[in-house]
C-alpha cells in the first residue's frame, strides 16, 4: 500500500492467536521487506476485532524442546524487527494479549483505535514474558511495566496513550492509513538517513539478546517447576466453567 508493506495476522476465528508456524512466517516476512529494497516501511496489524490473542493455547508445548521452540519463535519476531532498515509500525486494531502485545513493543510506533486493549495475563497462568519485553516494556512505560505484568491489568486505549504504550489513537477506519502516513513522514523522498536513525534509536541487538537469555532462563524455571503446565490447564479449566469470561488467548 503506497510503497509500504502491510502484514496482517489473519486468523479472526481464533482472535488471530499465533501458532509457532505463524510466528516463523511473520519473522520471515519482516526480514523480506525490512531490507528497504522494496518498501519504505512495514505496518503490522490484525484482521477482525482483535490484534491477536497471543499464543494459541489450544496447541501448547508438550515437552521442554517444544517450549524452547515456542519461545525462540517469539524472540525471532523481535530480532527480525530490530534488524530492519525501515520503520515498523504496529497498527493495533483491538485487544493485544501476551506475546502478541509484546511483539508490538519492538515496533517503532504503536497506533491504536478506541477498542485497543493491552493485556498481559502471564503471571497468573504460569507463563513468563518473552520477545525482549523485559527490556522493551520498561523502556517504553517505565514503572507501569510492573503493574502491567504482575497485576495483569487490562490497559485500555486511553490509558495506553497516557503512559506512552500507544503513540496515537485514531478511528478504526483510518488506522492503517495513519500507520502508512507515519512511515511516509519518517522516510522523506530523496536522500535521507532513516536507516541510520532507526538503528541508533532502537536497542542494540546485543541488549536484545541479553534480554532473551534472561527470559529463556525464567521460562526454563517455569517449565521445570510445573507452573507453566498447571497454568495452561488452569486456563482451560476456568473456561469450562459457566462463569468463565471469554477472553482471548494467552501470551
Amino acid at each position: 500500500m503506497r510503497e509500504v508493506a502491510v502484514i496482517s495476522l489473519r486468523r479472526p476465528d481464533k482472535l488471530n492467536a499465533l501458532t509457532v508456524g505463524m510466528r516463523r512466517r511473520l519473522a520471515a516476512l519482516i526480514r523480506e521487506y525490512g531490507t528497504g529494497d522494496r518498501v519504505r516501511g512495514i505496518v503490522l496489524t490484525g484482521t477482525g476485532r482483535a490484534f491477536s490473542a497471543g499464543e494459541d493455547l489450544a496447541a501448547p508445548p508438550t515437552d521442554f524442546d517444544g517450549m524452547r521452540d515456542s519461545f525462540e519463535s517469539f524472540h525471532d519476531v523481535t530480532r527480525a524487527v530490530i534488524e530492519t532498515r525501515v520503520p515498523v509500525v504496529a497498527a493495533v486494531n483491538g485487544i493485544a494479549v501476551g506475546g502478541a502485545s509484546e511483539i508490538t513493543l519492538c515496533c517503532d510506533a504503536r497506533i491504536g483505535v478506541p477498542e485497543t486493549t493491552y493485556f498481559q495475563p502471564e503471571n497468573a497462568r504460569g507463563l513468563t514474558i518473552s520477545n525482549a519485553s523485559s527490556l522493551l516494556l520498561p523502556r517504553i512505560v517505565r514503572g507501569h511495566a510492573m503493574r502491567m505484568i504482575l497485576g495483569s491489568e487490562r490497559i485500555d486505549a486511553d490509558e495506553a496513550l497516557r503512559i506512552g504504550l500507544l503513540d496515537e489513537v485514531v478511528d478504526r477506519s483510518a488506522l492503517v492509513d495513519r500507520a502508512v502516513e507515519t512511515i511516509h513522514a519518517w522516510t522523506p523522498e530523496g536522500a535521507n538517513t532513516t536507516a541510520l536513525h532507526v538503528a541508533l534509536l532502537r536497542p542494540t541487538l546485543d541488549e536484545i539478546e541479553r534480554a532473551f537469555a534472561r527470559e529463556d532462563a525464567a521460562a526454563d524455571e517455569a517449565w521445570h517447576s510445573g507452573a507453566l503446565t498447571a497454568g495452561v490447564q488452569g486456563f482451560w479449566d476456568a473456561r469450562s466453567t459457566p462463569a468463565a469470561a471469554t477472553t482471548g488467548g494467552t501470551r
